[in-house]
């Protein structure tokens, strides 16, 4: 049988870790050392194998398929955006597959046997593994436009997910982690929207050369770091990590995708990671740490929640 022994919740931002940074007044400095403390946390319990759950930045999925949840089972490998890490990513193949087994009878999950997975799942997992290599279950949300989960889906699949993993016969320790970002406002990901018609089209059709397009996007992404007028909802993200530590989800389940977009903007959707954690652990979050960086596009805040031995 497999333990839960903790979840980390963590926002992701491209610049979290591109950008250069000086000294403990910056901007992000408290997210950035508050990080730390989390990984010294982690190594601390050990775990044998982490489920990280999160977003794809249009580097493994796109429209031309697009399936809300997405789970790896044999490889995955790093794709390296935004100088994030490269190369193949160690896979714990028996917990995916008893996660896989636990939630088929109820949800409709995607398999991959070679998943490629961005910043939305790396960032997170290099943050907060320090120097071990512990095997991973990569998870990947859609949350950039419909097919969106439903909130209240998405609990009820972390349920399940918990419940998988605990009757795992992975013999060891798992951490759960969650990572997406808070209130961030971002250009449209959804074909339907007005949008240029090259953008578009790489957005479904990306896959026939994916290297080539995120070449083409990632510079403009970029020159979107350093923006002071970028918005971030400072009082929202706060309402939301306190009904996390609550426990209490449903208030944030009952604003719907277009209340969450009204308040959070597009790239709030990322909650989606963060509810399906929370309900995997089974355990209300202790919110140790944000920071509203507008500079770096979005919010940036960590919750977490250990189990002592």
């Amino acid at each position: 049988m497999s333990e839960i022994v903790g979840m980390v919740g963590m926002s992701h931002s491209p610049f979290a870790t591109l950008l250069p940074h000086g000294g403990p007044g910056e901007p992000g400095a408290r997210f950035l050392a508050d990080a730390e403390r989390v990984a010294a946390a982690v190594a601390r319990l050990a775990p044998d194998a982490l489920v990280v759950i999160g977003p794809d930045h249009f580097h493994g999925n796109f429209y031309d398929a697009m399936p809300p949840f997405v789970l790896g089972v044999e490889q995955a490998a790093a794709f390296g955006d935004f100088g994030s890490r490269r190369g193949e990513l160690p896979v714990a193949s028996e917990l995916a597959w008893s996660i896989r087994d636990g939630l088929a009878d109820a949800f409709d999950v995607s398999l991959s046997y070679a998943l490629q997975v961005d910043h939305g799942i790396v960032q997170s997992y290099e943050m907060v593994r320090g120097g071990a290599e512990p095997p991973l279950v990569p998870f990947v949300v859609n949350t950039a436009a419909p097919p969106l989960p439903g909130m209240a889906r998405c609990l009820e699949l972390g349920r399940a997910m918990g419940a998988a993993i605990r009757r795992s016969a992975f013999p060891g320790r798992v951490l759960v982690v969650a990572s997406g970002g808070l209130s961030h406002w971002l250009p449209s990901n959804d074909p339907r929207d007005p949008m240029p018609a090259e953008r578009r089209v790489s957005m479904i059709h990306g896959r026939r050369d994916v290297h080539a397009f995120s070449a083409d996007r990632e510079p403009r992404v970029r020159a979107m770091a350093g923006n002071p007028d970028a918005p971030v909802n400072a009082a929202w993200d706060a309402w939301f990590l306190k009904q996390l530590a609550a426990g209490d989800c449903e208030p944030v389940v009952a604003l719907g995708d277009d209340g969450l977009s009204e308040r959070a903007g597009s790239g709030g959707h990322e909650i989606r990671a963060w509810l399906i954690g929370l309900a995997a652990a089974a355990r209300p979050l202790v919110w140790t740490s944000y920071e509203p960086v507008p500079e770096w596009i979005t919010g940036m805040g960590i919750g977490a929640t250990f189990e002592v031995d």
